[in-house]
């Protein structure tokens, strides 16, 4: 089973750098990327997302997990209204795959202005290779399945 990572950066360009660097480890399997997502907001608060790839065959439930994950991005005002039908519609579909209120109200306080957000569903990795590479990347670690252990040895590398 896939293990998924969201990591916040204060700056708009680290979640891709850190996403090629992923794509290198990948490349020398190092690692197995099922997705890497790259969103990004800019100085003016739009928000472009960069997906790895889109696999033809790809799972239906995987496809919808990606694509309400994409909406409850773009749509990150919307999920503070609880009145709002669309950012609840947003947050159930959410919540069956997993992802709680918590991990919503954690992505819109770190996903403001000029930051990026790093989106990883991970296969498999060789943990300290990878580790390594991320040594001293920065970034904060707002949402994983990863267990404690592993996610605090994740930040700290990051912290690195």
């Amino acid at each position: 089973m896939s293990k998924l990572v969201v990591i916040a950066y204060d700056d708009q360009f680290k979640a891709e750098e850190v996403r090629t660097t992923l794509r290198k480890l990948q490349h020398d399997h190092l690692i197995d990327l099922e997705e890497a997502l790259v969103a990004v907001k800019d100085n003016e608060g739009e928000v472009s997302l960069l997906q790895m790839y889109k696999p033809a065959a790809e799972p239906t439930l995987r496809k919808g997990f990606w694509n309400t994950l994409v909406g409850a991005i773009v749509m990150n005002p919307v999920l503070g209204m609880a009145t709002d039908a669309r950012g609840g519609a947003i947050r159930g579909a959410l919540a069956g795959a997993g992802v709680d209120d918590e991990f919503l109200k954690n992505l819109a306080a770190t996903f403001q202005n000029d930051s990026s957000l790093l989106f990883v569903l991970v296969r498999h990795a060789t943990p300290g290779k990878v580790l390594a590479a991320l040594q001293g990347t920065g970034g904060k670690v707002i949402d994983t399945t990863l267990s404690h252990e592993e996610e605090a040895t994740l930040q700290a590398a990051l912290d690195g």
